[in-house]
C-alpha cells in the first residue's frame, strides 16, 4: 500500500490497524540535538485519545507512546525515530456483522475493490485510530518549531457556529470543555446538541479553525508545494474531512480586488490579512488561519440500507463504540498536521539559500 508517508525532509511513515496489536510510525529527517519533552508528547496523545468524555467514543485506550530509536538520553540523534502505540482495548467482535457488508459512506467498498480484501475490524487501516501516530509526530514537530504557536479549536457543530474572530478568543479556554470551543457559552450549546444527536442514534459534523502565529517570512515552496497547498493536503488527509479554506476563503470571492488586497505597512507587514498569512505560496509573517470542515461520522446507530459482497442491498445498523461528532477529538490532529507541514517547510527553507 502506497501513500503512508507524509513530508519531504521531515517525514512521517505510519503503520498499523485499528484492531491490530499496535500502531506506530517512523519519523525521519528530525535534526539531531533536539531535547525531547516526552510529557508534552503524551499530553497531546491524551487530548486525542478515546474515552475522554461522555460525548466521544467510549473505547478505553491509554495511548502510551513507546519510543524505540532515534532518541538517546532524551535527545534526538538525527537517525530515524521509531515508536509504537499498543492497542489494548480491541473489540473485534463488534464488527463481525460487517464482515461481508459494506457500510454506507465508509471505505469498506473502495478498499475491497482496490485490494481484493480488507480488514473489517473497525475499518482496519482506514480507521481514524491511525491519526494517533500523526499526533506523536506532530507533538515532536511542535517542539522543533519553538516559538511558533498552533492553536486549533471547534468553531462549528451542525448549525451552531462561533462567529467571533479569533483575535477575540482566549485560546487558554479551549481545553476547559469537552467540545474544545474557547467560547464557554457556545461550547455549552454545542455539547447539548451532540448529546441530543447521540440519543437519536445519529451523528453530526462540524468545523475546526486553526491559527498559527509567529511564523517567519519565507516558508513554502513555489508552484506545486505552496505552503497553503501543503496545509490543504495535510488537512484533507484527515479522516472525515470534506473541506479546507484559508485566509478569506470562499467569503473572499465576494469582494472586489480593492477590498481584498492586503496593503503594506512600511515594515513589510500588512494592514489587513485576507491572504491568511500566505502570499504566492510563501508565508509573509502574518498569522496563518484556516478552517477545516468535517462530515458527520458515517457509523450511525440507526437501521439503514447497505450493500453486501453478493451485490444485494441489505438492512444494517451500526454497533460498537463510535463518536457522535468527531470534531472535538480532531482538534489535536489538525494541530499535529499543521505542525508537520511547518516543520517540513522550515527545514526546506534552510536549503533555499546560502
Amino acid at each position: 500500500m502506497a501513500g503512508n508517508t507524509f513530508g519531504t525532509v521531515f517525514k512521517l511513515t505510519t503503520f498499523g490497524e485499528s484492531h491490530g496489536p499496535a500502531l506506530g510510525g517512523i519519523i525521519d529527517g528530525c535534526p539531531a540535538g533536539l531535547t525531547v519533552d516526552f510529557d508534552a508528547i503524551q499530553a497531546e496523545m491524551i487530548r486525542r485519545k478515546p474515552g475522554q468524555s461522555a460525548i466521544v467514543t467510549q473505547r478505553k485506550e491509554p495511548d502510551q507512546v513507546k519510543f524505540l530509536s532515534g532518541i538517546f538520553e532524551g535527545v534526538t540523534t538525527g537517525t530515524p525515530i521509531g515508536f509504537v502505540i499498543e492497542n489494548t482495548n480491541q473489540k473485534s467482535k463488534d464488527y463481525s456483522h460487517i464482515k461481508d457488508t459494506y457500510r454506507p459512506s465508509h471505505a469498506d467498498y473502495t478498499y475491497q475493490q482496490k485490494y481484493g480484501l480488507r480488514d473489517y475490524r473497525g475499518g482496519g487501516r482506514s480507521s481514524a485510530r491511525e491519526t494517533a501516530c500523526r499526533v506523536v509526530a506532530g507533538a515532536l514537530a511542535k517542539q522543533l518549531l519553538g516559538n511558533i504557536s498552533i492553536n486549533a479549536y471547534v468553531s462549528a457543530v451542525g448549525d451552531l457556529t462561533l462567529n467571533k474572530p479569533y483575535q477575540d478568543l482566549d485560546f487558554s479556554l479551549t481545553e476547559s470543555n469537552p467540545v474544545r470551543c474557547p467560547d464557554p457559552e457556545m461550547a455549552e450549546q454545542m455539547e447539548a446538541l451532540i448529546r441530543e444527536i447521540r440519543k437519536e442514534g445519529d451523528t453530526v459534523g462540524g468545523s475546526i479553525s486553526c491559527v498559527i502565529q509567529g511564523v517567519p517570512v519565507g516558508l513554502g515552496e513555489p508552484v506545486f508545494d505552496k505552503l497553503h497547498a501543503e496545509l490543504g493536503k495535510a488537512m484533507l488527509s484527515i479522516n472525515a474531512v470534506k473541506g479546507f479554506e484559508y485566509g478569506s476563503g470562499f467569503e473572499g470571492t465576494r469582494l472586489k480586488g480593492s477590498q481584498h488586497n492586503d496593503l503594506f505597512n512600511a515594515d513589510g507587514s500588512t494592514k489587513t490579512n485576507h491572504s491568511g498569512g500566505v502570499q504566492g505560496g510563501i508565508s509573509n509573517g502574518e498569522d496563518i488561519y484556516f478552517n477545516v470542515g468535517f462530515k458527520p461520522v458515517a457509523t450511525i446507530m440507526q437501521k439503514q440500507e447497505a450493500l453486501n459482497s453478493e451485490g444485494a442491498l441489505v438492512e444494517m445498523q451500526g454497533k460498537g463504540r463510535h463518536d457522535p461528532c468527531v470534531v472535538p477529538r480532531a482538534v489535536p490532529i489538525v494541530e499535529a498536521m499543521a505542525a508537520l507541514v511547518l516543520a517540513d517547510a522550515w527545514l526546506l527553507n534552510k536549503l533555499a539559500k546560502l
